[in-house]
């Protein structure tokens, strides 16, 4: 798997997580069968976001440092060819 595949893997893992983390808010919040089912209810909304959070903040973590390891190799890049041209 090359970085760009592994890049659009990662995006979409956040997206759900995300989504995971909206439904989890929603379901606690508004939805009134959570609501009837008591405790039982406020732990599945509970376990969506937690979920939604495992699946989200790793992946964004993971990106940056892709990112940051970019940018780099771009300066290390852009200073070779400074040298070159003196």
């Amino acid at each position: 798997m090359n970085n760009q595949q592994l890049i659009t893997l990662l995006k979409i893992i956040m997206s759900v997580g995300i989504l995971l983390i909206l439904a989890g808010v929603y379901c606690h919040n508004f939805s009134e069968t959570i609501e009837q089912m008591g405790v039982t209810g406020i732990v599945i909304s509970a376990c969506l976001v937690a979920v939604g959070m495992a699946m989200s903040l790793p992946t964004k973590m993971y990106l940056t440092f892709i990112l940051v390891k970019h940018e780099q190799e771009e300066d290390a890049r852009a200073q070779q060819d400074k040298k070159c041209k003196s």
